[in-house]
Protein backbone atom coordinates (compact mmCIF):
# COMPACT_ATOMS: atom_id res chain seq x y z
CA UNK A 1 0.00 0.00 0.00
CA UNK A 2 1.40 3.63 -0.91
CA UNK A 3 0.56 6.95 0.18
CA UNK A 4 -0.27 10.22 -2.62
CA UNK A 5 -0.40 12.96 -2.64
CA UNK A 6 -2.26 14.66 -5.52
CA UNK A 7 -3.30 18.41 -6.81
CA UNK A 8 -6.76 18.63 -9.20
CA UNK A 9 -8.06 15.73 -7.87
CA UNK A 10 -11.90 17.39 -9.01
CA UNK A 11 -11.66 16.14 -12.72
CA UNK A 12 -9.34 14.72 -15.54
CA UNK A 13 -6.00 12.62 -14.92
CA UNK A 14 -6.27 13.60 -11.16
CA UNK A 15 -9.55 12.14 -10.61
CA UNK A 16 -9.40 9.18 -12.18
CA UNK A 17 -5.80 8.66 -10.51
CA UNK A 18 -7.46 9.13 -7.04
CA UNK A 19 -10.17 6.56 -7.93
CA UNK A 20 -7.62 4.14 -9.09
CA UNK A 21 -5.30 4.06 -6.35
CA UNK A 22 -8.47 4.07 -3.92
CA UNK A 23 -9.97 0.87 -5.24
CA UNK A 24 -7.10 -0.78 -4.95
CA UNK A 25 -6.25 0.04 -1.19
CA UNK A 26 -3.74 2.84 -1.33
CA UNK A 27 -4.24 6.46 0.71
CA UNK A 28 -4.62 9.60 -1.21
CA UNK A 29 -4.37 12.94 0.44
CA UNK A 30 -6.27 15.18 -2.65
CA UNK A 31 -6.54 18.52 -2.94
CA UNK A 32 -9.08 20.97 -5.27
CA UNK A 33 -10.54 24.42 -5.93
CA UNK A 34 -13.79 22.97 -4.38
CA UNK A 35 -13.95 20.01 -1.61
CA UNK A 36 -17.91 19.37 -2.73
CA UNK A 37 -16.85 17.87 -6.08
CA UNK A 38 -14.96 14.90 -4.25
CA UNK A 39 -17.67 13.98 -1.14
CA UNK A 40 -18.64 11.30 -2.84
CA UNK A 41 -15.57 10.07 -2.83
CA UNK A 42 -14.91 10.79 0.87
CA UNK A 43 -18.33 9.01 1.89
CA UNK A 44 -17.05 5.42 -0.02
CA UNK A 45 -13.64 6.00 1.31
CA UNK A 46 -13.40 7.94 4.51
CA UNK A 47 -10.13 7.90 6.32
CA UNK A 48 -8.31 7.00 3.93
CA UNK A 49 -9.11 9.85 1.51
CA UNK A 50 -7.46 13.29 3.18
CA UNK A 51 -9.06 16.41 1.43
CA UNK A 52 -7.99 19.93 1.29
CA UNK A 53 -9.32 23.07 0.01
CA UNK A 54 -5.91 24.42 -2.70
CA UNK A 55 -5.99 26.90 -5.41
CA UNK A 56 -2.03 26.74 -6.64
CA UNK A 57 -2.34 30.57 -7.19
CA UNK A 58 -2.79 31.50 -3.79
CA UNK A 59 1.13 30.15 -3.06
CA UNK A 60 1.40 31.26 0.41
CA UNK A 61 -0.98 28.28 1.24
CA UNK A 62 0.66 25.50 -0.96
CA UNK A 63 3.48 24.76 2.04
CA UNK A 64 1.13 24.58 4.70
CA UNK A 65 -1.28 22.36 2.74
CA UNK A 66 1.74 19.96 2.33
CA UNK A 67 2.45 20.04 5.99
CA UNK A 68 -0.57 19.58 7.36
CA UNK A 69 -0.85 16.14 4.16
CA UNK A 70 1.96 14.88 5.89
CA UNK A 71 0.64 15.11 9.16
CA UNK A 72 -2.69 13.73 8.16
CA UNK A 73 -1.29 10.77 6.20
CA UNK A 74 2.07 10.05 8.47
CA UNK A 75 4.19 9.55 5.29
CA UNK A 76 3.80 9.87 1.38
CA UNK A 77 5.44 7.86 -1.25
CA UNK A 78 4.48 9.57 -3.92
CA UNK A 79 3.39 13.34 -4.95
CA UNK A 80 1.55 13.72 -8.49
CA UNK A 81 1.50 17.48 -9.57
CA UNK A 82 -1.47 17.37 -11.64
CA UNK A 83 -3.19 20.67 -11.13
CA UNK A 84 -3.40 22.82 -14.63
CA UNK A 85 -4.69 24.25 -17.36
CA UNK A 86 -3.93 25.69 -21.27
CA UNK A 87 -4.44 29.39 -21.88
CA UNK A 88 -5.20 29.32 -25.58
CA UNK A 89 -4.84 32.50 -28.42
CA UNK A 90 -2.08 34.22 -29.48
CA UNK A 91 0.46 35.74 -27.78
CA UNK A 92 -1.15 39.43 -28.43
CA UNK A 93 -4.63 38.15 -28.30
CA UNK A 94 -4.23 36.76 -24.40
CA UNK A 95 -5.23 39.20 -21.70
CA UNK A 96 -2.38 40.76 -18.44
CA UNK A 97 -4.69 39.03 -15.73
CA UNK A 98 -4.99 35.56 -17.89
CA UNK A 99 -1.01 35.90 -18.32
CA UNK A 100 -0.68 36.15 -14.99
CA UNK A 101 -2.96 33.39 -13.65
CA UNK A 102 -1.60 31.16 -16.59
CA UNK A 103 1.77 31.52 -15.12
CA UNK A 104 0.94 31.21 -11.67
CA UNK A 105 -0.87 27.77 -11.72
CA UNK A 106 1.07 25.99 -14.19
CA UNK A 107 4.25 27.38 -13.73
CA UNK A 108 4.60 29.10 -9.98
CA UNK A 109 2.17 26.89 -8.23
CA UNK A 110 4.08 23.77 -9.85
CA UNK A 111 7.25 24.97 -8.30
CA UNK A 112 6.14 26.27 -5.34
CA UNK A 113 4.56 22.72 -5.22
CA UNK A 114 7.27 20.58 -5.31
CA UNK A 115 9.47 22.96 -2.59
CA UNK A 116 7.18 22.54 -0.37
CA UNK A 117 7.60 18.48 -0.40
CA UNK A 118 11.42 18.05 -0.58
CA UNK A 119 12.10 18.74 2.92
CA UNK A 120 9.43 16.06 4.02
CA UNK A 121 11.01 13.68 1.31
CA UNK A 122 14.59 14.49 1.91
CA UNK A 123 13.94 13.74 6.44
CA UNK A 124 11.84 10.12 5.32
CA UNK A 125 14.50 9.39 2.82
CA UNK A 126 12.52 8.32 -0.37
CA UNK A 127 9.84 9.41 -2.50
CA UNK A 128 8.69 9.69 -6.12
CA UNK A 129 7.53 12.86 -7.33
CA UNK A 130 5.14 12.66 -11.00
CA UNK A 131 5.14 16.01 -12.48
CA UNK A 132 2.14 16.23 -15.41
CA UNK A 133 3.48 18.12 -18.17
CA UNK A 134 2.18 17.37 -21.79
CA UNK A 135 3.51 16.86 -25.70
CA UNK A 136 2.98 20.60 -24.92
CA UNK A 137 6.76 20.78 -22.73
CA UNK A 138 8.85 19.55 -25.84
CA UNK A 139 6.66 20.84 -28.67
CA UNK A 140 4.74 24.14 -29.90
CA UNK A 141 1.89 25.14 -31.24
CA UNK A 142 1.32 28.41 -32.72
CA UNK A 143 -1.82 29.95 -30.18
CA UNK A 144 -0.45 27.93 -27.33
CA UNK A 145 2.09 30.44 -26.62
CA UNK A 146 1.75 31.07 -22.64
CA UNK A 147 0.86 27.45 -22.29
CA UNK A 148 4.48 26.01 -23.57
CA UNK A 149 6.29 28.71 -21.50
CA UNK A 150 4.85 27.59 -18.59
CA UNK A 151 5.32 23.43 -20.07
CA UNK A 152 8.57 24.10 -20.91
CA UNK A 153 9.56 25.74 -17.74
CA UNK A 154 8.67 23.33 -15.39
CA UNK A 155 10.32 20.83 -17.67
CA UNK A 156 13.70 22.78 -17.46
CA UNK A 157 12.59 23.06 -13.49
CA UNK A 158 12.29 19.31 -13.21
CA UNK A 159 14.95 17.91 -15.18
CA UNK A 160 17.14 19.80 -13.07
CA UNK A 161 15.72 19.27 -9.38
CA UNK A 162 16.13 15.49 -10.52
CA UNK A 163 19.74 15.55 -10.63
CA UNK A 164 19.77 17.47 -7.30
CA UNK A 165 17.30 15.61 -5.00
CA UNK A 166 18.55 11.73 -6.63
CA UNK A 167 21.08 11.27 -3.81
CA UNK A 168 18.38 11.91 -0.87
CA UNK A 169 16.57 8.38 -2.37
CA UNK A 170 13.83 10.78 -4.02
CA UNK A 171 13.19 10.33 -8.20
CA UNK A 172 11.30 12.73 -10.52
CA UNK A 173 9.14 11.79 -13.78
CA UNK A 174 7.69 14.90 -16.02
CA UNK A 175 4.74 13.43 -17.51
CA UNK A 176 3.99 14.16 -20.94
CA UNK A 177 0.54 12.80 -22.39
CA UNK A 178 -0.95 13.58 -25.83
CA UNK A 179 -4.19 15.02 -26.01
CA UNK A 180 -6.25 13.18 -24.10
CA UNK A 181 -10.47 12.28 -23.26
CA UNK A 182 -10.53 14.13 -20.43
CA UNK A 183 -12.27 17.11 -20.91
CA UNK A 184 -8.89 19.45 -20.98
CA UNK A 185 -9.51 20.91 -24.29
CA UNK A 186 -13.57 21.18 -24.12
CA UNK A 187 -14.04 22.50 -20.07
CA UNK A 188 -10.98 23.25 -18.72
CA UNK A 189 -9.45 25.84 -21.29
CA UNK A 190 -8.87 29.16 -21.60
CA UNK A 191 -9.29 31.22 -24.08
CA UNK A 192 -8.10 34.79 -24.77
CA UNK A 193 -10.14 37.33 -26.95
CA UNK A 194 -9.93 37.53 -30.60
CA UNK A 195 -8.35 39.97 -32.50
CA UNK A 196 -9.51 39.74 -36.22
CA UNK A 197 -5.98 40.33 -37.59
CA UNK A 198 -5.14 36.97 -36.45
CA UNK A 199 -7.59 35.38 -38.32
CA UNK A 200 -4.59 34.95 -40.98
CA UNK A 201 -2.60 33.98 -38.16
CA UNK A 202 -1.94 29.98 -37.92
CA UNK A 203 -2.77 30.30 -33.97
CA UNK A 204 -6.20 30.68 -35.40
CA UNK A 205 -6.30 26.74 -35.97
CA UNK A 206 -5.97 26.41 -32.30
CA UNK A 207 -9.37 28.46 -31.61
CA UNK A 208 -11.00 26.32 -34.56
CA UNK A 209 -10.13 22.90 -32.71
CA UNK A 210 -11.42 23.97 -29.79
CA UNK A 211 -14.68 24.80 -32.02
CA UNK A 212 -15.18 21.71 -33.22
CA UNK A 213 -17.14 19.69 -30.62
CA UNK A 214 -16.80 16.65 -33.19
CA UNK A 215 -12.97 16.10 -33.02
CA UNK A 216 -12.05 13.19 -30.28
CA UNK A 217 -8.71 12.67 -29.03
CA UNK A 218 -6.65 9.59 -29.19
CA UNK A 219 -5.17 9.23 -25.80
CA UNK A 220 -7.29 7.07 -23.73
CA UNK A 221 -7.10 8.80 -19.80
CA UNK A 222 -7.37 5.82 -18.04
CA UNK A 223 -4.55 3.73 -19.67
CA UNK A 224 -2.51 6.64 -19.23
CA UNK A 225 -3.23 6.99 -15.49
CA UNK A 226 -2.41 3.07 -15.09
CA UNK A 227 0.79 3.94 -16.82
CA UNK A 228 1.71 6.93 -14.61
CA UNK A 229 0.55 4.70 -11.30
CA UNK A 230 3.15 1.52 -12.96
CA UNK A 231 5.71 4.00 -13.61
CA UNK A 232 6.37 5.09 -9.74
CA UNK A 233 7.94 1.34 -9.04
CA UNK A 234 10.49 1.84 -11.57
CA UNK A 235 14.13 1.94 -10.78
CA UNK A 236 15.53 4.27 -11.59
CA UNK A 237 12.76 6.47 -11.88
CA UNK A 238 12.01 6.91 -15.75
CA UNK A 239 12.67 11.69 -16.12
CA UNK A 240 10.20 11.25 -18.82
CA UNK A 241 7.12 9.40 -19.61
CA UNK A 242 5.64 10.14 -22.86
CA UNK A 243 2.11 8.60 -23.28
CA UNK A 244 0.02 8.85 -26.39
CA UNK A 245 0.92 8.40 -30.25
CA UNK A 246 0.35 11.81 -31.03
CA UNK A 247 2.96 12.56 -28.18
CA UNK A 248 5.55 10.21 -29.59
CA UNK A 249 5.08 11.10 -32.81
CA UNK A 250 4.81 15.09 -32.53
CA UNK A 251 7.74 14.71 -30.14
CA UNK A 252 9.96 12.62 -32.03
CA UNK A 253 9.70 15.35 -34.75
CA UNK A 254 10.29 17.88 -33.13
CA UNK A 255 13.51 16.84 -31.20
CA UNK A 256 14.55 15.59 -34.90
CA UNK A 257 14.19 18.90 -36.42
CA UNK A 258 15.69 20.76 -33.42
CA UNK A 259 19.23 18.23 -33.57
CA UNK A 260 19.44 19.17 -37.45
CA UNK A 261 19.72 22.55 -36.59
CA UNK A 262 22.07 22.43 -33.96
CA UNK A 263 24.30 20.20 -35.78
CA UNK A 264 24.03 22.45 -39.08
CA UNK A 265 25.75 24.94 -36.31
CA UNK A 266 28.29 22.88 -34.88
CA UNK A 267 31.20 24.77 -36.84
CA UNK A 268 29.88 28.29 -36.21
CA UNK A 269 29.41 27.04 -32.11
CA UNK A 270 33.06 26.17 -32.00
CA UNK A 271 34.79 29.23 -33.87
CA UNK A 272 33.00 31.18 -30.64
CA UNK A 273 36.12 29.55 -28.67
CA UNK A 274 38.54 31.51 -27.17
CA UNK A 275 41.86 30.59 -29.04
CA UNK A 276 43.19 28.62 -26.32
CA UNK A 277 39.91 27.47 -24.88
CA UNK A 278 40.43 28.06 -21.21
CA UNK A 279 39.42 25.15 -18.69
CA UNK A 280 35.95 25.07 -19.25
CA UNK A 281 33.81 24.78 -15.78
CA UNK A 282 32.51 21.43 -15.01
CA UNK A 283 28.77 22.26 -14.58
CA UNK A 284 27.67 18.49 -16.44
CA UNK A 285 29.22 14.90 -15.18
CA UNK A 286 29.25 14.38 -19.12
CA UNK A 287 32.51 14.69 -20.82
CA UNK A 288 32.44 17.41 -22.91
CA UNK A 289 34.12 17.62 -26.72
Amino acid sequence: MKTWFITGISSGFGRLMTEKLLTTGDRVAGTLRDLSAADDLKAQYGDRLWLAALDLTHTGEIRPTADAAWAAMGHIDVVVSNAGYGLLGAAEEVTDEQVRHQINTNLIGSIQLVRAVLPHMREQGHGRILQVSSLGGQVTIPGSSLYHATKWGIEGFMETVAQEVAVFGIGCTIVEPGSARTGFRNRSARVGPRIPAYDASPSRRINDILDDTSLHSPGDPGKMVDAMIASVVEEPAPLRLTLGSDSYQHITRALSTRLAQLQAQRDLACSTDCADRGNSPRFFQSDES
